[in-house]
């Protein structure tokens, strides 16, 4: 009887050493990888990600956008592409291709967008798992991880898998840059930076690094008059990471045309390439991503 719960235990351990494999031969075609949080809801972390990742993908480089927040995904409806499904190919899940970047999302594997999914940690972390291990991400530059607000199972998930798979990249980096971290998204207002230091805490706790700091909805820039209100304050996400001693990579302002593009699915820093808010999203990539160099640049 010992005998075969050792065996049964044994072979437990050697699947999950198969996995974790997988996970590092997938990554490791993955140069970098960027795990977007934010210690509440409602900053516009999900918009955040979205706008970084198409900002990545305008400078040259080959992008993937992963959506693991299992139970509210959003990244399918800011794309446009909520219906889409995606296709199996030679056992592996194809990524769906939008927008010059690879994206992948729980929400593209439900039924109807009403569906709800209650799934409790021990299968949300298998289901994040296998978009990493299972999808045909190819080789890519940069993969952008939307994860869920706060400091729960599916960012300590993705946390702990992308540790596991650092290191593991098949080839050099382009041209310097930001390596594997976290960007944590916050608002100005004191109840939202609060939260920001549970997950800086967070990050540190999990060795994952912290790349930087991004404020959110920093004041409404009129779009007919260039006006500036600071609706929910303002600084208090760079006076937050002084203290904190991380990099503050700057701060988003506000635009209406941010939550229409998100409604429409039409990506705003394709659609508004001359706004404020889009020139934010293109100092802050370049300050972790300088641009690919002209022979390495997508045909």
């Amino acid at each position: 009887m010992v005998g075969d719960g050792e065996a049964g235990q044994e072979t437990v351990h050697q699947q999950m050493a198969r996995e974790m494999a997988e996970v590092r031969l997938r990554m490791g075609r993955v140069r970098r990888k960027w795990l977007v949080l934010s210690g509440k809801g409602g900053v516009g972390k999900s918009t955040v990600a979205v706008n970084l990742a198409l900002s990545l993908a305008a400078m040259g480089y080959e992008v993937g956008l992963l959506d693991v927040d299992i139970h509210g995904p959003s990244v399918p409806k800011l794309l446009g592409i909520e219906d889409a499904r995606p296709t199996v190919r030679d056992g592996a899940i194809v990524p769906m291709a939008v927008a010059g970047i690879r994206t992948m999302s729980i929400g593209f594997l439900l039924q109807h967008g009403d569906a709800a999914t209650i799934w409790r940690g021990p299968m949300k972390a298998n289901v994040i798992k296998q978009f990493l291990k299972d999808v045909e991400w190819g080789d890519l530059d940069y993969l952008v991880i939307d994860s869920p607000p706060g400091t729960g199972d599916e960012p300590l998930s993705v946390a702990q898998l992308v540790e596991t798979a650092a290191g593991s990249a098949v080839s050099a980096p382009r041209s310097g840059g930001a390596s594997n971290g976290a960007l944590i998204v916050t608002t100005p207002q004191e109840l939202a930076v609060i939260d920001v230091r549970k997950a800086i805490t967070f990050c540190r706790s999990v060795n994952l690094p912290v790349l930087g700091v991004i404020e959110n909805m920093s004041g409404f820039v009129c779009p007919h008059c260039g006006a500036r209100t600071d609706v929910f304050g303002r600084g208090g996400a760079e006076r937050m990471a002084a203290e904190m001693k991380v990099p503050f990579l700057g701060a988003i302002p506000f635009d209406p045309r941010l939550v229409e593009s998100g409604d429409s699915g039409q990506p705003f820093t394709q659609l508004h390439a001359d706004s404020e808010a889009a020139k934010a999203f293109a100092r802050i990539v370049r300050a972790l991503a300088p641009p690919a160099r002209p022979e390495e640049r997508k045909a």
